[in-house]
C-alpha cells in the first residue's frame, strides 16, 4: 500500500540553531486520532525536543492538533509521545546526552510507505551566536554567487 499524500513536517530552525552530530529514524507511539491528524498535516515539531525518562525516549512539545472528526475520544495536543528505537541506539544516545551536554531534537516527521508515522531525530549541539552569524553569512554568500552566475549566463 503506497500512500499518495506524502506528509513531511520539518523543523526548519533545527539546522540553524544546532550543529547536527548524528541522525536516527524512530517510530512514534500514537493514538488513533493522532495518526489521523498527522496524515492531514496537522502537526508541528518546531518547539519539540527529546528527553529520557526511565530509559525510554520521549518527544516533548510536539503539537498534534485535535482531530476534527473525533468524538470525545480525542487526544491531548501537547502530550509526551514515546519514541521507538532499538536498545543499542537508546543506550548510545543516552550516554551522549548525559556525558557531553548534547541534546536530541526532531528534524522531520513523516509517514513511511507502510503508513506508519516516523520521526528523524538528531543528536545535536547548540550553536553559539557567532556560529549562527557564520551560517547566515555563508547563506548570503551562496545566494549572491547564484545571482552572479545567473546574470552571467544571460
Amino acid at each position: 500500500m503506497d500512500f499518495k499524500n506524502k506528509i513531511e513536517i520539518k523543523n526548519r530552525k533545527a539546522r540553524f540553531e544546532y550543529e547536527i552530530l548524528d541522525t536516527y529514524t524512530a517510530g512514534i507511539v500514537l493514538a488513533g486520532t493522532e495518526i489521523k491528524a498527522i496524515r492531514l498535516g496537522k502537526a508541528s515539531i518546531a518547539e519539540g525536543f527529546c528527553e529520557f525518562k526511565n530509559n525510554e525516549l520521549f518527544i516533548i512539545n510536539m503539537t498534534v492538533q485535535i482531530y476534527s472528526h473525533a468524538t470525545y475520544f480525542n487526544h491531548a495536543p501537547k502530550a509526551e509521545r514515546k519514541l521507538l528505537l532499538n536498545r543499542k541506539e537508546l543506550r548510545k544516545l543516552e550516554k551522549a546526552v548525559m556525558n557531553s551536554g548534547n541534546t536530541i531534537i526532531p528534524l522531520k516527521l513523516f509517514i513511511n510507505n507502510k503508513g506508519f508515522a516516523k520521526v528523524n531525530i538528531a543528536l545535536a549541539k547548540g550553536k553559539k551566536l557567532f556560529d549562527k552569524r557564520e551560517t547566515m553569512k555563508d547563506r548570503d554568500n551562496k545566494k549572491r554567487l547564484d545571482q552572479i552566475k545567473k546574470e552571467h549566463r544571460t
